[in-house]
């Protein structure tokens, strides 16, 4: 296999850094995305490197610059990761338009910019790779960070459609599906404004439902565990379009998939409400 050439946004911490570390083991130059950057890596048993790149996915000048880049390197671009994500949490009552486009900015539009941005080169060599981070979350709805399933769950859909429309150029899509991960997201999430409001009616269940949130992704799979499938992906000849992380998520997905969505809800009320 000839070797691969990377974009890989959100890579200086958690999943992305896991991802881009087992790239470059297996061999690939990643350019590592973020908005601090990180230190070079090179493996020296397989040539692997990770190049850290400055790049706001938020700015389409920042995006474009990286791919131009990579093109004016190497000629090529095989497979394009977006993994940079966010987190907020409150009660959607509480949550005002501004904090709700903090939410999709990075998320949803960061994603589409990223993509958009290597669609071009893509068609043109008539083959590449899009993968996407999403979530369970954006299939089992997470009361109080209902925002956060909201935008993973629109990702999911717009993967999708995406499939779809550039399958006949040679360009194949996979949305990966972490559930429960432990990594700095946790300490990173960040809680809407009237949500630090103890007033607030929603305030006591709130923080009762982010805490049991907290604790079941600072208990769940690591980082590395969500990367290696990331990086199956990359591998293979032919990407699987969707793929839930895990045997006991992959049993959540299957189980919220057929029960009746009262049942469902009433489920993750207890869990979460």
């Amino acid at each position: 296999m000839k070797q691969q050439i990377v974009l890989l946004t959100g890579a200086s911490a958690g999943i992305g850094k896991a991802t881009a570390e087992l790239l470059m083991k297996a061999g690939a130059i990643i350019y590592g995305a973020s908005r601090g950057g990180s230190p070079q890596q090179k493996d020296d048993t397989s040539q692997g490197v990770i190049i850290p790149v400055k790049m706001d996915v938020n700015s389409e000048s920042d995006i474009q610059a990286v791919v131009k880049q990579i093109i004016d390197t190497h000629g090529k671009l095989d497979v394009v990761i977006a993994n940079a994500g966010n987190g907020i949490a409150g009660a959607i009552e509480e949550t005002s338009v501004d904090e709700v486009r903090y939410q999709f900015e990075t998320n949803f539009f960061g994603v589409v910019k990223t993509i958009q941005a290597c669609l071009p080169i893509f068609r043109e060599q008539g083959y590449g790779k899009i993968i996407t981070v999403s979530s369970l979350a954006g299939v089992i709805p997470i009361p109080f960070q209902t925002f956060y399933s909201s935008v993973k769950a629109a990702l999911m859909l717009f993967m999708n459609g995406l499939a779809i429309e550039v399958k006949p150029y040679g360009i194949q899509c996979c949305t990966i599906m972490p559930g429960d991960t432990k990594t700095a997201f946790t300490s990173a999430r960040k809680y809407t404004q009237a949500s630090q409001n103890e007033k607030s009616p929603y305030y006591k269940t709130m923080k009762k439902s982010v805490s049991r949130m907290e604790h079941d992704e600072q208990n769940g799979m690591s980082a590395e565990a969500v990367a290696r499938p990331i990086v199956q992906q990359v591998l293979n000849k032919r990407m699987h379009t969707f793929y839930v992380t895990g045997i006991v998520n992959q049993f959540y997905y299957h189980l919220f998939n057929v029960l009746p969505t009262n049942w469902r809800l009433w489920i993750i009320g207890k869990l979460y409400g």
